[in-house]
């Protein structure tokens, strides 16, 4: 078998550590915000020991729900019911407000311990 060489060349290009940014979707750094506080979500379920249907009870959700969460599926999902389900999850969600530095836009982030 012969094999061909593509003497294409690749670009590569740092990420900004927002890959919602990287690919220039609308709102991205509120999609990164909602999918930091999805992550700590699954991460409680796990360390709860939860089933799905066990974790979507105490967030008041149903199970499809909540398997669309864990799987990164986002979109009916707002910033503020990921934190209710965070502290029906007995998470400490922490919120913190602060003026932004000069010669840079107002941004949300969301810091994980």
């Amino acid at each position: 078998m012969e094999s061909r060489r593509d003497n294409t060349e690749l670009t590569l290009t740092e990420s900004s550590g927002n890959v919602f940014a990287d690919l220039g979707l609308p709102d991205a750094e509120q999609e990164m915000a909602k999918a930091r506080l999805a992550g700590q979500i699954a991460l409680a379920i796990q360390e709860l020991g939860l089933t799905q249907k066990q974790a979507a009870e105490r967030m008041g959700l149903d199970q499809p729900k909540i398997s669309a969460l864990t799987r990164g599926k986002l979109s009916g999902f707002s910033i503020e019911r990921l934190v209710r389900g965070l502290l029906a999850l007995d998470r400490d969600v922490e919120i913190s407000v602060r003026p932004k530095p000069p010669g840079r836009p107002a941004h949300v982030t969301v810091v994980e311990r």
